[in-house]
């Protein structure tokens, strides 16, 4: 946690001096993965899908993340409706770039799964989100390019362009704006072959919460199916007292008690 926030403080130092229009798509991104965002972080979302027949699904998630040592671990515990009620989900993203672990536990199947590589673009739980959605993607992954500024109501951010460095992938680039004062993206649109935007992710709110800012309300839509996900989040404390022996395939099975 130190490191990312040393590695932040001289990437942002170029805002401070205000150089941000001057800063490669590279280190914007870099920024934005690098932004402190606390630790021993707990959190209750809200997880509301809504199909191209206007129906409504409700979920709700008991959230604990840590970032230790190079790793930040992120588990969740879904606790209604009753029918995915006990299910759990754990991710380990890396500094170093390596490609994410995640694991799922099914509780009808009794079984945790792990989610292959050719998994990542599957859906999450039914939603509009995917499972690589569920970390951010590290900055090395890709090449990055700033492509301009835009002003959205009143502000203006940094529109960067990331293409991946591997093919084949689901999307052949992706677009993000970035807020240049907070290094938080306030959107993302998903990009296939063709140019067309397929997925657009908008965050409707963003908090300060013990010096670090939180996206508290986010909705992804899916433009192919004419359906979307919103995840809103409550009730975020840090220095929670986690420790890493939590985030365990163990107690993916226990549930979120403690």
């Amino acid at each position: 946690m130190r490191k990312k926030i040393i590695l932040f403080a001289a990437l942002t130092a170029l805002v401070t001096a205000g150089l941000a229009a001057e800063m490669t798509g590279l280190e914007v991104m870099e920024a934005v993965y690098h932004r402190p965002k606390g630790n021993g972080m707990t959190s209750e979302l809200v997880m509301t899908i809504t199909n191209s027949r206007g129906s409504v699904r409700e979920r709700s998630i008991q959230q604990y993340q840590l970032d230790e040592n190079g790793v930040e671990k992120k588990m969740m515990f879904f606790t209604a409706p009753a029918d995915v009620k006990d299910t759990s989900f754990m991710t380990w993203s890396y500094d170093s770039g390596q490609a994410d672990d995640q694991w799922i536990y099914l509780p009808a199947m009794r079984r945790i799964r792990r989610i292959a590589s050719d998994s990542k673009n599957d859906s999450f739980m039914g939603s509009d989100f995917t499972y690589e959605d569920m970390t951010l993607r590290h900055p090395g992954l890709d090449t990055h390019r700033v492509t301009g500024e835009e002003q959205i109501q009143g502000r203006s951010y940094l529109v960067v362009e990331s293409t991946p460095l591997a093919a084949p992938q689901e999307y052949s680039k992706t677009r993000s704006w970035i807020d240049p004062d907070t290094f938080v993206g306030i959107r993302k649109e998903f990009i296939d072959a063709s140019g067309q935007v397929v997925r657009r992710l908008t965050v409707g709110d963003t908090r300060l919460v013990d010096g670090f800012w939180v996206i508290t309300d986010m909705t992804m839509e899916n433009l192919l199916k004419n359906s979307s996900t919103r995840i809103q989040m409550k009730n975020v404390a840090f220095n929670t007292g986690l420790n890493d022996g939590f985030f365990s395939e163990r107690q993916m099975q226990r549930g979120a008690q403690r």
